[in-house]
Order: C-alpha cells, then structure tokens, then sequence
C-alpha cells in the first residue's frame, strides 16, 4: 500500500485526484504502477486502477493476471471493479472506503456478485487513515477554486 500511496501523491502534480495503484505477482514483486491521469492525459478512463493493471498486462505479456493482487489506495469504481474481475487478479486490497461510487462493498459490490464468473478475494481499510487524509486535504484544496 506504501508504494500505491506514493503514485498517489504523484497524482497532485498533475491536478489529478490523488488515487494510486499497484499490481503485484505472486512473488509480492510490483508488475504494474499506475495513479490517476484523467486531467493529465484527458483520459476518462484513466483511473489508476486501469493504469496498473494495464501496466502489469504489459509486463506478463497476456491480459490474464491470476496470481495477483490488485492494491489501490481508494475503493474502485465500478469500472475499475469491473477491470479487476475481467483481469481475473486474485484479490483487491484498497484503503480508504468511498461511499460516494464504491464498488467493492460500499455502494455496489460488483467483485462479489455471484452472477459473474470470477469473484475475487477483498481485503479493505489497509492504511486507510492515510488514504483518506490525502483525499481530504486534496478536496479541501479544491473548495472555492474556480473551474
């Protein structure tokens, strides 16, 4: 989680929200990186999920990820969850809950719907204070400035 929290506060030079992510292999070595990059690259699907998990694609040279563990400082969307279970990751591991567009347990739970195919394993609220902080004092940061 300490490595998806530096992408994220990479994620503030670029104005981007401060999400990071990173995708380990069964040898806990880190395959893929990402952080979001919706402002930077004017890209909405450039979530930091889909960035690491695209990355760790890359690096095993096929788009199945069994074996590995998906860690992002924020819970995913529904489009990230989404990725996480077409990748076939093992397990998600997220920080701070989003009860706004959670999709791993808060506002929907799309990994665990027994209607799909793969359902991995979640483990959330690891260093979620931090997550959380970061997310806040960004946001607050935000309030009041023009668009």
């Amino acid at each position: 989680m300490t490595a998806a929290l530096a992408q994220a506060r990479a994620a503030l030079d670029t104005g981007d929200v401060p999400v990071g992510a990173v995708v380990v292999d069964e040898a806990l070595e880190v395959i893929g990186v990402g952080r979001n990059v919706r402002e930077a690259d004017a890209d909405p699907t450039g979530h930091a999920e889909v960035v690491a998990l695209r990355a760790a694609a890359a690096a095993r040279g096929e788009w199945r990820l069994d074996g590995c563990t998906l860690v992002v400082t924020l819970e995913p969307c529904t489009m990230c969850a989404g990725a996480a279970v077409l990748s076939r990751v093992d397990r998600v591991v997220f920080g701070a809950h989003d009860d706004k567009a959670g999709a791993v347990g808060s506002l929907w739970d799309v990994v665990r719907d027994r209607r799909l195919n793969h359902r991995p394993e979640v483990l959330a609220g690891v260093l979620a204070a931090e997550s959380t902080a970061l997310l806040e004092t960004f946001f607050t940061g935000r309030r009041g400035a023009p668009r």
